[in-house]
């Protein structure tokens, strides 16, 4: 996700995609763990997506 799509978004919205992705990286996770990932580059992203939330939801509670 880019930080223009992310910024659109109310805070209670940043607040669910933020659970969701990081349930996506549990997933990814503990579900490679016994197989080998097909894209082990994918975890990266989904950690770097997390940051972009985190980092526009405490500006956004910052402004108010």
């Amino acid at each position: 996700m880019e930080i223009k799509d992310i910024s659109t978004k109310t805070p209670a919205d940043i607040a669910k995609l933020i659970a969701a992705k990081r349930e996506e990286l549990r997933v990814f996770r503990f579900g490679g763990a016994g197989a080998k990932t097909k894209n082990v580059k994918q975890g990266r992203e989904i950690r770097k997506d997390i940051a972009r939330m985190l980092t526009v939801l405490s500006s956004k509670k910052s402004q108010n």
